[in-house]
Order: C-alpha cells, then sequence, then structure tokens
C-alpha cells in the first residue's frame, strides 16, 4: 500500500468528456482554474473519453494506465479527475495510480474549505467536507480487520477502527449541525429585522468570477474582497445602498454558481442561499465577455430553482461591458420595460444606470404626500422614518406633521393593524368616491 500524503501540490488532471459534450474545451479550462484556485500547480492534463463509464476507474483501463504513467514520468503527487467518482472508483484509481485522487467535488469543497472566513461559513464546509467524507473513510486505512478489544483495560466485544472513525465523524456532524441551527437561527433574527424595517432586498448572483462582488463594491462600501478567481467570495455580505430613486435598500452579494456545485454544498450554504431566496429582486450578472454567457446564464437559473428561488424577479446585468466595447447603456422593451443593462463594475462605468433601475423597480409609484400623526403615534413614525418615508417634519403639541416621499411597495407593509395608520392607508390606498 502507498504511503498517503496529506497534501499534493503536483498534480496531473484528468478531463473525462463525451462525444456528443459541446463545451468540453471550456469545461476543461474551467476545471484547471478551479486546480490552479486550490494551490496546484499543473503538470499535464489527460483527455479521456467515456461513452459508458468503467466501474472499476470510470475512466477506461487502458486511460488508467495512461493517466498511471504520466504521474510516473512527472513525479506527480496528486490526480485531479473532473467528474465526481464514486468511493469505489477513487480508491481504484489510488490503488492504481500509486497517488492521491481526488474528484471534482473534492477539490470545489477543498477551495471552499480555504476561502471560508466566517465562523458560519466554516462550519458550513467543516459539514459539507464530513458529508462527502463518510462514504470515503475506507480509502484511508489498511487495517480496517483490526480490534480494539483484547488488551487489558480495553476488553470487550472490540470495535474495528473503521467504526471507531464513522461512529466519531457522525458525532462530530451532529455537534456542527447543533452549531449551525444557533448561528442560522440569530441570521434568521436579522432577516426578520430586515422585513420588519420593509426596506427593499437585493441579491447578486451569477455564475462565478462573473464580477459579483467587482459590482457589489461599487454599489455600496462593502469593501468585499474581490479577484479573478474562482469562488473569491463565499460568505454572505449584506450591506445598505443609499441615494436610490426608491429610498434605502439593503443588497447582499453571494457565493457564485458553478456547474455540478456538490449537493451537499448546496445544502450546507443556507444562509447566503437564503439571501437569494429572500430577496425581492436577484441582479444575476453576466461576464459579456463570455462566449458562453446564456450557457452559463442556465446553469444559475437551474441552480436557483433548487434553492427555491426560481420566482423572485430578475435584473440581468452584463458586466465587463469594457472588454467588448460596449457603451454602458439600459435595454427596454416594447412596453419600456428594463429588460438588461451593460455597464463596467471595474471602471465604474454604468454603475449609475443600474442605480436608476433599482429606484425604478423597486419603487413603483412614489406617493409624495403631507401626513399628520399624533404624538402617541411613536411607533408608526419610527417606522416611517426606518424605512426612508420622510422627507420632512416638523413637531408640535398636536404631533408631527410630516412631508411623505417614497414609493407605494414601501409604504404598503407599513399599514398593519395600527390604530393611527389610517390617515397613512388614505394615502396608499385611497377611498373610493361615487
Amino acid at each position: 500500500m502507498f504511503d498517503r500524503q496529506k497534501k499534493g501540490e503536483r498534480a496531473v488532471i484528468v478531463l473525462p468528456h463525451s462525444r456528443g459534450e459541446g463545451d468540453s474545451v471550456r469545461r476543461g479550462q474551467e476545471f484547471a482554474e478551479l486546480v490552479r484556485s486550490a494551490g496546484a500547480d499543473i503538470l499535464e492534463s489527460i483527455p479521456a473519453r467515456v461513452e459508458a463509464p468503467n466501474p472499476r476507474f470510470y475512466i477506461g483501463s487502458g486511460k488508467a494506465d495512461e493517466v498511471a504513467e504520466a504521474v510516473r514520468a512527472t513525479e506527480a503527487d496528486l490526480v485531479l479527475v473532473d467528474h465526481v467518482l464514486s468511493p469505489v472508483q477513487e480508491r481504484n484509481l489510488e490503488k492504481h495510480l500509486s497517488v492521491r485522487v481526488v474528484d471534482r467535488a473534492g477539490l470545489i469543497l477543498d477551495i471552499f474549505a480555504q476561502r471560508a472566513r466566517s465562523h458560519e461559513g466554516k462550519l458550513e464546509v467543516e459539514l459539507a467536507q464530513l458529508k462527502h467524507l463518510a462514504t470515503r473513510l475506507v480509502r484511508g486505512w489498511t487495517h480496517l480487520d483490526a480490534q480494539r478489544g483484547g488488551a487489558i483495560g480495553n476488553r470487550g466485544p472490540g470495535e474495528t477502527q473503521l467504526e471507531t472513525d464513522r461512529r466519531l465523524l457522525a458525532e462530530r456532524v451532529k455537534m456542527l449541525t447543533k452549531r449551525l441551527e444557533k448561528v442560522q437561527t440569530q441570521r434568521n433574527q436579522q432577516r426578520r429585522a430586515r422585513l420588519r424595517n420593509t426596506v427593499p432586498r437585493v441579491a447578486l448572483v451569477g455564475y462565478t468570477n462573473a464580477g459579483k462582488s467587482t459590482l457589489f463594491n461599487a454599489l455600496t462600501t462593502g469593501g468585499v474582497y474581490a479577484a479573478d478567481q474562482l469562488f473569491a467570495t463565499l460568505d454572505p455580505t449584506v450591506r445598505k445602498v443609499d441615494g436610490l430613486a426608491c429610498g434605502p435598500a439593503v443588497i447582499a452579494d453571494t457565493v457564485g454558481f458553478i456547474r455540478e456545485l456538490p449537493h451537499d454544498l448546496v445544502a450546507a450554504f443556507r444562509a447566503t442561499l437564503a439571501e437569494a431566496r429572500d430577496a425581492d429582486l436577484l441582479i444575476h450578472v453576466s461576464d459579456a465577455a463570455d462566449d458562453e454567457r446564456e450557457l452559463l446564464r442556465k446553469v444559475v437559473n437551474s441552480v436557483l430553482e433548487e434553492i427555491g428561488a426560481g420566482d423572485v424577479p430578475q435584473l440581468s446585468v452584463m458586466n465587463k461591458a469594457d472588454l467588448v466595447d460596449m457603451a454602458p447603456r439600459i435595454d427596454r422593451g416594447d412596453a419600456g420595460e428594463i429588460r438588461q443593462i451593460w455597464l463596467s463594475a471595474a471602471t465604474g462605468d454604468g454603475v449609475d444606470l443600474l442605480r436608476e433601475a433599482l429606484g425604478e423597480l423597486l419603487g413603483g409609484e412614489r406617493i409624495q404626500a403631507p401626513l399628520d400623526l399624533p404624538l402617541v403615534a411613536g411607533r408608526l413614525h419610527a417606522r416611517l422614518k426606518a424605512a426612508g418615508a420622510i422627507a420632512s417634519e416638523e413637531v408640535d403639541e398636536h404631533g408631527w406633521h410630516l412631508m411623505i416621499d417614497a414609493p407605494r411597495s414601501v409604504l404598503a407593509p407599513l399599514l398593519g393593524d395600527d390604530e393611527h395608520a389610517r390617515s397613512l392607508r388614505d394615502l396608499v390606498d385611497p377611498p373610493l368616491v361615487d
């Protein structure tokens, strides 16, 4: 049995593809970028046509021999396969190649483990990794039938090393799940507070490396890390945006999507994905310079459907317009509706157009009218102020004399069952006159 190393950075990559797969070149480039993002050096790339997966190796036995020869020639200590392998296939390849083998899911999990920064993000990554590892425990042991029983102080029926590992892993998963539930309860309380404030919620979504975090920084003072690499940002970040025609809004930056994102990871990153699911509007960011941007949009939309955000309204943004010599503009339909925005988040050109569009889409009809409230209506006054609906105000012994300036969509949720909201209700929903 070969000596397993903890980490290998000199890699041979295997790129399985089928005859009918039209984007195999692009997919291979993307996988190579994933490998580099994980910190490995690519020594050789080996394409492998797979029409019918080999139950033993996934790739054919002849191709497995070719990979083994490449590993020996390059002295690689790691083989990365651009496909999800079964535990048996992964174990068989490791035995055949005598080096560590990592499939696509394992690679993405490793990158997420490197990039997570928040306490919640680290918990979610570890939970996803443990769930992935649960089916692969057998790979790392050569003494699975060794019993712990029989020695003084350790007598009894015994327990195999594999059983011990599974039990400890299950206990760790249970502990992480409890910690995440506590963190997510706190985040849900913050989200409910934003809902009570009736501030419109916007979430940035898109294929990884489309420029979401750069656009987020251009719209806000968030200071989110942005780089030309896959999965540069993992943890959800929410910031307030002022200066919109509709009043203030909150915008969330979410993790970038990618093809064949591990399901455990989709399930684990509930926090960042919940921001997309609960949003009033999704800004779907695409790389205008990418020839396959429409295909990648479909990938993103399929993940949004999977997490329950498929029905949330979307605003299409074509980022990096400067790379295709496209001037910033708003494309509108025949009825004047906003269809698409072209901009460059890196240079800032066209970001003002996005702000204009957000004000239009989130605002709707604007109400500008005076409103008098008694002094006992302090709660309603505070909610109007928090929503940014008060343009000016005066107060005397009779109460507040306000000038309301806000979209109908902002004022409507404030009505509720407040006994002092009748005059506000008359503004939002004027009584019918016969």
